[in-house]
């Protein structure tokens, strides 16, 4: 009995902020459709909510880019690896995103309501090369603290981050000015986000009173496609990257050692809670520690297979819901650059999907007060099937990692050592 007190008790803990959301959610939905257009007094609260989340990413966003290259450590034995598996990394997440692409292309999302006939936010025409320019950079610094210029920001703090990490001993104090601003940011995103119920249910409260029952099935349509695409990727590309990586004795092994891992993800919803559990089921299959130790801790952060497919299928939504076409090539070709940034970007910022979010809605010009309220709820809706799919496929990529590294008979040569 105090087992399952003491299980009841974790489920609670790690769904808190999730259950917390979808409660903020329903009941707003339920306000909404009791009071139909009258709930409109509430909805100050939401734009609260999204003009402090507004306020605070910028800031974030530069500090802990910032401080995570500013933190590493020199070392070229690791060179050759980390380039492995970064492409391995690279790979399976641009996989997952075309999927998730080929879903959408195969089950159109249609949105029979328009939430916005607000015009896109101008963008100048102009050449190509001038369109890169104004996307990857800034005119001045100030222009930096705006997030129409979301990109330009995470490469400048990419930059500076490594300018600190070169600057050696010099520049240890201002590494340590972007630690302690990092943690004070974190702080502050922590703080705000304990109001994200209040603030996305007077959103959904808003919405529904205006569009009435009909809303909820903008929604259903995109979590069903999300959940069949993401579970057609978990069953059958893990099975393929395993048996790539050692044939038959590779599918089966990893299958055989992945239950714990899986259910862990699912349990804690969590990539990092998850390390342990890789490293366990890493050990069983054979994968050599040198590789384990750096693949699994390293992927928790960076590797998001599922938060790669959850961008494409918010992307895909917000397109809908503006009535605007998601199938142009360069939209498409846009939505994996995007893809791969936020995948990289999630990982180092709690609640870094809301910025990814964020970042995807500037690029491609949608007003942020319609569009970020229903990526977030999307993006609520999916986290413990993308949980999964991030935190299980780092398993399966140190396997991958493995074949390429120490050839194709390395499970062979394990198993017998």
């Amino acid at each position: 009995m105090n087992f399952k007190n003491i299980q009841s008790g974790s489920f609670l803990k790690n769904y808190k902020s999730i259950l917390l959301l979808l409660g903020g959610i329903l009941v707003g939905s339920i306000l909404g459709l009791v009071f139909g257009k009258g709930v409109e007094v509430i909805k100050p609260l939401g734009d609260i909510f999204l003009n402090l989340l507004f306020t605070a990413i910028i800031p974030l966003i530069f500090f802990t880019i910032a401080s995570s290259i500013a933190n590493l450590e020199k070392t070229e034995k690791l060179g050759k690896l980390f380039g492995i598996v970064m492409s391995v990394f690279l790979s399976t997440v641009l996989i997952s995103a075309i999927l998730m692409i080929i879903g959408v292309l195969l089950f159109p999302i249609h949105q029979d309501i328009i939430t916005s006939k607000l015009p896109l936010e101008s963008v100048e025409v102009s050449s190509a090369g001038t369109q890169i320019t104004q996307l990857l950079t800034a005119n001045d610094f100030f222009e930096l603290l705006s997030r129409k210029n979301m990109l330009a920001l995470i490469i400048f703090s990419f930059l500076i981050g490594f300018a600190s990490l070169n600057s050696g001993e010099k520049g240890k104090d201002f590494s340590r000015f972007l630690n302690s601003g990092n943690e004070v940011m974190k702080q502050l995103l922590h703080m705000i986000m304990k109001t994200a119920p209040i603030g996305l249910g007077a959103y959904f409260a808003y919405q529904v009173g205006i569009f009435g029952p009909q809303l909820f099935g903008a929604y259903a349509k995109p979590l069903g496609l999300y959940y069949a695409v993401c579970a057609f990727y978990f069953v059958v590309f893990f099975s393929l990257y395993a048996f790539m990586a050692g044939g038959k004795k590779g599918f089966t092994i990893f299958w055989k050692n992945n239950i714990t891992p899986s259910l862990t993800a699912l349990g804690t919803c969590s990539s990092i809670a998850t390390i342990p559990a890789n490293l366990e089921g890493a050990e069983r299959m054979n994968i050599p520690s040198h590789i384990s130790n750096v693949v699994i801790p390293l992927g928790a952060p960076l590797h998001k297979d599922g938060s790669s497919m959850s961008s494409i299928i918010k992307i895909a939504v917000i397109f809908a819901m503006f009535g605007k076409d998601f199938t142009d090539p360069n939209t498409l070709l846009m939505a994996l650059g995007i893809t791969v940034i936020v995948s990289v970007v999630e990982g180092g910022i709690p609640n870094g999907g809301y910025i990814g979010e964020i970042l995807a809605i500037t690029v491609y010009g949608f007003p942020m007060e319609q569009a970020l309220p229903a990526a977030m709820i999307v993006g609520t809706l999916v986290d413990p099937m993308a949980t999964l799919l991030n935190a299980n496929g780092d398993l399966v990529s140190a396997m991958l990692v493995t074949r390429i590294a120490e050839g194709k008979k390395w499970l062979s040569v394990n198993l017998a050592a």
